[in-house]
């Protein structure tokens, strides 16, 4: 089945002018899915973290929003938002960013959130032993 051209184009872009921190390479057997690693930001409890994450784009996209699932651990209250104006990019630069500000009044993970929310600095802290834990090289 061919793809329409609009995955065509986000998929030339990435590996031509890829994000910085961010890499992202389709399957060869199935170009709707992507590997993905994210750098955990500077600054952030997240860095020097490696995440790596798989996106699939299901047939309604881009009126449907990626699949995108951490597979590696993260301690983050939130990382779900979507709009069908975003492009794989924008969709990874958006995960790049909730990783320097996560954002506890809008969770994912409300027990996270609580926890950030009540004790944002001991939250910080579980962030970054989960990062060096689960996301370290």
């Amino acid at each position: 089945m061919a793809l329409p051209k609009r995955i065509i184009k986000e998929t030339e872009r990435l590996v031509a002018d890829p994000a910085p921190g961010i890499s992202a390479a389709p399957h060869e057997d199935n170009l709707r899915y992507f590997d993905v690693t994210i750098q955990g930001p500077d600054g952030s409890p997240f860095q020097n973290g490696v995440f790596s994450l798989e996106l699939f784009l299901p047939e309604e996209y881009p009126m449907a929003p990626p699949k995108v699932r951490f597979l590696t651990k993260i301690y983050h209250p939130n990382i779900d938002k979507w709009s069908p104006a975003l492009q794989i990019r924008t969709v990874l630069l958006s995960i790049q960013a909730l990783l320097s500000a996560p954002n506890p009044d809008d969770p994912l993970a409300t027990d996270v959130a609580k926890h950030y929310k009540e004790n944002e600095k001991d939250a910080q802290r579980v962030s970054r032993e989960w990062t060096e834990r689960y996301a370290s090289s």
